[in-house]
């Protein structure tokens, strides 16, 4: 190895250990005085707490037509899926039931009929 090469590769060992170091001080500096920063804030609010900040005052925006739309629809919706949940199936049931069993009753009656015609013509 060469005096200029053994130069430039100690220069360049040596600025790169110094960076480095350097580097490594900054970041911990920086770290350090934000820890204090926070611990001082907290010290702060503790002795005078920082008056309330008041409530956002509420925004009001207009809706659009295809959005006025999407509501409507919604509460249709709404309505109509709270009117099959409040159905009480047990008396729909019975109801369908008693409404087949008329009309099974009214088939059987009209094709007794239909027989004993057939019979009394025979």
């Amino acid at each position: 190895m060469g005096f200029t090469t053994g130069l430039l590769g100690g220069i360049t060992l040596t600025t790169s250990l110094l960076y480095l170091s350097l580097r490594l001080h900054t970041d911990n500096r920086s770290h350090q005085s934000a820890l204090l920063r926070q611990q001082s804030t907290l010290l702060q609010n503790i002795v005078a707490p920082p008056p309330p900040v008041p409530a956002p005052l509420p925004r009001e925006v207009r809706a659009g037509v295809l959005e006025s739309a999407k509501d409507r629809w919604n509460a249709e919706l709404e309505r109509n899926v709270r009117s099959v949940q409040n159905v009480d199936w047990e008396e729909w049931g019975r109801w369908a039931e008693d409404g087949v069993s008329r009309v099974w009753r009214r088939a059987f009656a009209k094709s007794q009929e239909a027989v004993d015609r057939a019979a009394g013509n025979a």
